[in-house]
This record gives C-alpha cells, sequence and structure tokens, in this order.
C-alpha cells in the first residue's frame, strides 16, 4: 500500500504523540508499504525548534526508509488560546501545496491525518475526493473539546460553530480512530457511525522499557539515591493540561519529610513557571529531558510514578506516557475521576484520587512509602498490563489488518 501520513508531530522528538506516529509510520514501513510523511521540524516539548532544523523552510529526509517531507512551522516563545491556533493554522498553510501534490500526483492509497485535525483535515478531505483515496482520520486528543475545557478559547458562538464544523468533518472521513474507549464514546456522541470507527490505543515496547535495578543505574549513582529514598517521579510533557501545580503544593506539605524525594523530568510551556514555585524546596528535583537511549533507566528511578491530570481534561485525553510507567513495573499514583478510564487503568497498578485534591494525593503516597510490599504488588500488576493490553506488535498488526480491509 502506499499511505502518506499527516501530522504535526514526528521523530527525531521522541515524546508526545510524535513517537507513535514516527513509530508507526515505521513499522507499516518495514512490512514493506510506501510511507510518506507531511510533518513539522521538531519542535516539541521544548516548543523551540530544535537547531539542526528550520522553521521557515521546507525540507525533506528519509528516516528508517519513511519518506518525510517537512513544513514551515510559527512557533510562539510564549503560549495562549490565539497563538496556538495560529500555530496549529501555519503548519496547515504550509502544507496545503505539498498535500495537494502528494494526494492528485503521488496517488496514495490511504491519507491518514493526526493533528492537527480541525485545520489539516478539511484540505486533505477535499483533495482527497479529486484523486478518490481512502481517508483516516486519527485523534490523539479532542483539539477543540480540550481547548473550550482549559480555556484556551472562551467565545460561546465560536464554540457552536466549531462543534458543528467538527461533526460534520468527523463524518466525512472513511475511518476514524482514537486511543481510547471513552474517547471512542465521544465519537458516537459527535455522530460518527460505529461501523467507521476503530479503537487504536497508544502502545509501549516492553523490550525496551522493562523492570531494572534502580540503584544499578548509571542515573541512580547521579542521583545520589539510597536505598531509604522514596523516589516520586514524574516524567513528561511540562503542559497546562498535566496539572503539574499539584506536585509542587504535595511537596511543600511534605517538605519536613526527608524520605520522599520528588523527581519531574521533561519540557514544556509551564517548566519555567514550576522551576520558580519550587526553587526553594529541597525535596524536589527537575532535570531535563533524558535521551531515549536512558528512558528506561529513568522510568527505573522511581519508587512511583505520578500522573496529575486537571479536572477539565478527563476523557479528552489518554496520557501516552501511562504505557512506559506501566512497563517499568512501578506502581501509579493518579488523579482522576472515578469510572474514566485513567482510573480504571491505574486502580488495577496503584492509587487514584481526585483531581486538584492535595490532600488526598499527600495521604496516598505517604501510604505507599510506608507499604512497600503492596506497591510491589502493584509494580507486578503494572508489568502484566502492560504486557498483555499495550504490546506493540499486537496493536500495529491489528491497525494494519484493519487499514487494509478499508481499501476492499
Amino acid at each position: 500500500m502506499k499511505i502518506l501520513i499527516q501530522a504535526l508531530n514526528y521523530p527525531p522528538e521522541f515524546t508526545g504523540t510524535g513517537k507513535y506516529t514516527g513509530e508507526m509510520a515505521e513499522w507499516l514501513a518495514a512490512r514493506g508499504h510506501k510511507v510518506s510523511v507531511i510533518t513539522t521540524p521538531p519542535y516539541y516539548p521544548q516548543w523551540k525548534v530544535w537547531q539542526e532544523y528550520s522553521a521557515f523552510a521546507y525540507g525533506r529526509e528519509t528516516i528508517q526508509n519513511v519518506k518525510v517531507i517537512r513544513c514551515p512551522l510559527w512557533v510562539p516563545t510564549k503560549l495562549s488560546g490565539l497563538k496556538r491556533i495560529l500555530h496549529l493554522l501555519s503548519f496547515a498553510v504550509s502544507a496545503m501545496p505539498v498535500v495537494f501534490w502528494q494526494i492528485v500526483k503521488q496517488r496514495p492509497d490511504v491519507v491518514i491525518v493526526i493533528q492537527p485535525y480541525l485545520f489539516a483535515a478539511p484540505w486533505v478531505r477535499l483533495v482527497s475526493l479529486l484523486s478518490q483515496n481512502k481517508t483516516w482520520l486519527h485523534i490523539q486528543d479532542y483539539e477543540l473539546d480540550a481547548a473550550f475545557a482549559l480555556g484556551f478559547v472562551k467565545l460561546k458562538p465560536l464554540w457552536r460553530f466549531a462543534t458543528l464544523f467538527e461533526r460534520v468533518l468527523l463524518r466525512s472521513f472513511d475511518r476514524v480512530s482514537t486511543i481510547s474507549e471513552r474517547m471512542m464514546d465521544r465519537l458516537k456522541i459527535k455522530g460518527v457511525k460505529p461501523e467507521n470507527t476503530f479503537l487504536f490505543p497508544n502502545w509501549i515496547d516492553t523490550d525496551t522499557i522493562y523492570p531494572l535495578d534502580r540503584m544499578g543505574t548509571t542515573l541512580g549513582a547521579h542521583f545520589i539515591l539510597s536505598p531509604d529514598h522514596f523516589v516520586a517521579l514524574y516524567s513528561g510533557n511540562m503542559g497546562v493540561k498535566q496539572g503539574l501545580d499539584l506536585i509542587i503544593e504535595v511537596a511543600k506539605r511534605l517538605r519536613e519529610n526527608k524520605r520522599i524525594i520528588f523527581v519531574l523530568c521533561g519540557d514544556g510551556a509551564v517548566r519555567e513557571n514550576l522551576m520558580n514555585q519550587a526553587h526553594e524546596l529541597k525535596n524536589i528535583k527537575f532535570l531535563p529531558l533524558q535521551p531515549i537511549e536512558k528512558f528506561n533507566e529513568l522510568l527505573n528511578q522511581a519508587d512511583v510514578h505520578l500522573l496529575p491530570q486537571r479536572e477539565d481534561a478527563a476523557d479528552l485525553v489518554m496520557p501516552s506516557k501511562l504505557g512506559g510507567m506501566l512497563a517499568s513495573g512501578c506502581p501509579i499514583l493518579a488523579t482522576a475521576h472515578s469510572g474514566t478510564q485513567v482510573a480504571q487503568t491505574v486502580e488495577q497498578a496503584g492509587l487514584v484520587v481526585p483531581p486538584g485534591d492535595v490532600g488526598a494525593f499527600v495521604d496516598a503516597l505517604l501510604f505507599m512509602a510506608s507499604n512497600q510490599e503492596q506497591c510491589q504488588e502493584w509494580g507486578k500488576r503494572a508489568r502484566e498490563i502492560a504486557v498483555q493490553e499495550w504490546d506493540k506488535e499486537q496493536i500495529l498488526l491489528k491497525f494494519e489488518q484493519e487499514l487494509v480491509k478499508g481499501m476492499i
């Protein structure tokens, strides 16, 4: 098959949605499919175009037999609702001529749109009608719902228009997939026929991420950790949706506890603000984004993984970082409402408290720090869930089967 993918993020970004798009594209190429990707220069999670790339020029490269076309992108230095829209729009506009050429002239069998779907998908769908190829929309998060829930966009007339536009757009695609059961339920609410939907969850390579002895790693030596320390680790994007202010408040309440150490690793829009809030705290450490070859060691520094979420982001996204947490075989402490998919998963492998409840988070963390045997049981169950439900090969094989079936 000839497959064309349009996505905002792509490797060498190795966090967030770019990681999954890259692994999917490379896996399909290794299976013999001819895969091309239209994307941007890497900029995430630092929100700054990487030094070896240009924000203003088109570029081409081949990565693991995948042809990659990079389009100009405007990346704001400070984020706001309007700037986020312009950021996404800049890619949609710069990609338009490339999309037209690739679809009309190259005639791919299927075009997959991942992000930003509200801006990119209408043009892709229009051009695809001319060439009569199949179209597939994959939703990593509900851009529109998240924008209004998190307060990025507040005008109600705009909300009503955008919601109607989204419903029409979603129903125009041959297939629409998303990454969790709860997000699948939203597709039904938005009017997508069940026979046109497909559950395509994120995954984890359980051969790459696996349990290690923390004290036997080079990172463990770097941290100068002792077996008596209880490490509460957050690793990932530091953005608005994550609600990381809660961790700072928890660290403040536990500043006299010499055993519990908080480690926040990553980058993102709110990192600097978080560091300012925590500048007097000795029980919290910030680490830069670690290279991918150190990722397994990093995850295994944790005695418990922290997975905070803002209340208004529940079920609008399924945190991709959860797979790595599970595969590392460490227990998890998350904030989520009962009944959400995050809660249903984490309750098997740790504890869940209500979003924003600092007191409940502190109590849960203290319980975990003083119950080693229970944490070990949660960790074993976490690893089992990763192997049974998040296995990369199984998920991508099912996706490929559905992709081929859609061509018949």
